[in-house]
């Protein structure tokens, strides 16, 4: 072995820089990639098909939607997810249809559809979920027939 100019025996040379740079700058950008895909692969991002479509009778179903004056709160009860519909006068609202889909803020592999029961004036249905932020994806029907859509948000504690 060579010595260097201190003494020390170790020598810094060009591929021994290469071999350092291309081990870190491999490291990121494997780092990159990887994280990349995770984010591309567990979120579809993807709320309607045609915004363009979806867009053309908003206003419309909206103001029929805040007709109805529901307001939706959803709380965990042991293993029971339960949604309450709570109409303009206090009392459970009149649902014709509902439909949830249930599932974490950040990934679509946990997504459930609770079957609910009407029971003590809210919607229950057995479900098995993590601590975390939820989201509910409420569908329901109004008795004359009205649409009413709304993402409630839940969380849990752990």
């Amino acid at each position: 072995m060579t010595k260097d100019n201190d003494g020390t025996g170790f020598r810094m040379t060009g591929p021994k820089v290469l071999a350092i740079m291309l081990t870190a700058f491999g490291t990121i950008i494997a780092v990159n990639l990887t994280l990349a895909y995770s984010a591309v692969s567990t979120f579809p991002g993807l709320e309607v098909k045609n915004s363009y479509v979806a867009s053309q009778n908003f206003n419309e179903e909206l103001a029929a939607q805040q007709a109805l004056g529901w307001n939706v709160s959803a709380d965990i009860a042991g293993d029971e997810l339960v949604l309450s519909i709570i109409g303009p006068d206090g009392y459970p609202a009149q649902v014709a249809t509902l439909d949830a889909l249930l599932g974490a803020a950040t990934h679509v592999r946990d997504d459930q559809r609770p079957d609910f029961v009407f029971l003590d004036g809210a919607f229950r249905a057995p479900v098995q979920i993590a601590p975390g932020n939820w989201n509910i994806r409420l569908r329901a029907t109004a008795a004359d027939g009205t649409l009413f859509q709304q993402r409630v948000v839940l969380h849990v504690d752990g």
